[in-house]
């Protein structure tokens, strides 16, 4: 073999290497960009925390909603039962009832920032402008109206038989409460702080809200949410959704309106115009109070099953988590990526 040709032999195997090498270095930067992007996702995207009341153990547990893990956990409390966002979303108070007090809670840590002394709170809840907030007290038959700032007694009125939830007027006038032992909805004036009227509506009326002028109660003593017309105190219609109808809550678009059948274990899918039910969900344990996250899934305590379950609206799957004895009140606090 010639001189030459070994020369041009070694430039062309020189040539091909070279070639290889960079095609190995173009896919090991490929695959280390793709590397680094994964890593980066997975850092920044962090998992919503979801609060649980377990009356009965009794707690509050913070859970990691991506894996399920409980992440940190307040006892030493008697009868934990409901629970809200304050105005300015830096606190989440939490209605302690038998312990007769309300904890200050931080909701991105869950920190106690304080507690306050609170006669037998059990549902509270702010007016839609932020200016009061009204405690019902069960146990003691009597709602309580305090300044939001600084929590000050400004009333306390008899209630009758269990007074249990509480909604509000959009212009923040007139709180409604249900008396469940009187099987009625409760007007209160909340400028003059006085009972208006006391409508029936069945046995054991749980939770309500306002919607569209009307009031939806959640009858537990039957299958059905009523709706009433607070101007003529009239059952206009009902909602049939299963037995034990407890509790309803609009989705944070406005597009559903979601309520749950304590007894027959349920989650119905209502219609916020026709007031028609979409969609029945099976969800066993007792479906009772309900918290949206940002991705739309719907979360809601199973107060007969010590678990909470995540429905997912678009699929109907169901998964559970396990946590206390009694869960009750539920909240969703997301997590941004940072």
């Amino acid at each position: 073999m010639s001189l030459s040709s070994i020369t041009h032999r070694n430039i062309a195997l020189h040539a091909s290497n070279r070639m290889k090498r960079l095609r190995i270095a173009s896919l090991t930067a490929w695959l280390m960009g793709i590397t680094l992007g994964i890593l980066s996702l997975c850092a920044t995207a962090q998992a919503d925390l979801v609060y649980v009341l377990n009356s009965t153990d009794p707690s509050i547990v913070k859970i990691d909603s991506r894996t399920g893990e409980e992440v940190r956990r307040i006892e030493g409390l008697r009868e934990v039962h409901h629970l809200v966002l304050s105005p300015d979303g830096k606190e989440l108070l939490i209605a302690d009832s038998s312990g007769n007090e309300i904890l200050f809670v931080e909701p991105a840590t869950g920190t106690v920032l304080r507690r306050e002394r609170i006669s037998n709170p059990y549902h509270l809840d702010f007016t839609p402008d932020g200016r009061l907030l009204v405690v019902a007290s069960l146990r003691r038959g009597q709602v309580d109206i305090y300044d939001a700032n600084g929590l000050r007694l400004l009333e306390r009125l008899r209630a009758g038989n269990k007074p249990s939830h509480i909604a509000f007027s959009p212009d923040s006038r007139i709180a409604y409460v249900t008396i469940q032992g009187d099987g009625a909805v409760m007007a209160i004036d909340l400028q003059a702080r006085r009972m208006l009227w006391q409508a029936p509506v069945g046995p054991e009326p749980a939770g309500i809200i306002w919607h569209r002028d009307r009031l939806i109660v959640g009858i537990m003593g039957r299958d059905h949410f009523a709706v009433l017309n607070p101007e003529t105190r009239q059952v206009e219609s009902t909602i049939r959704v299963g037995r034990g109808a407890h509790t309803i809550f609009a989705a944070p678009d406005g597009k559903t309106l979601w309520a749950t059948s304590r007894v027959q274990s349920r989650i119905a899918e209502i219609d916020p115009v026709t007031l028609e039910v979409r969609r029945i969900h099976e969800v066993p344990g007792g479906p009772d109070c309900i918290a949206f996250a940002p991705d739309g899934a719907v979360w809601t305590t199973l107060r007969w099953a010590g678990r909470i379950a995540r429905l997912d609206p678009a699929s109907g799957e169901v998964s559970t988590i396990r946590v206390g004895r009694s869960p009750h009140g539920i909240f969703v606090q997301p997590r941004a990526a940072q």
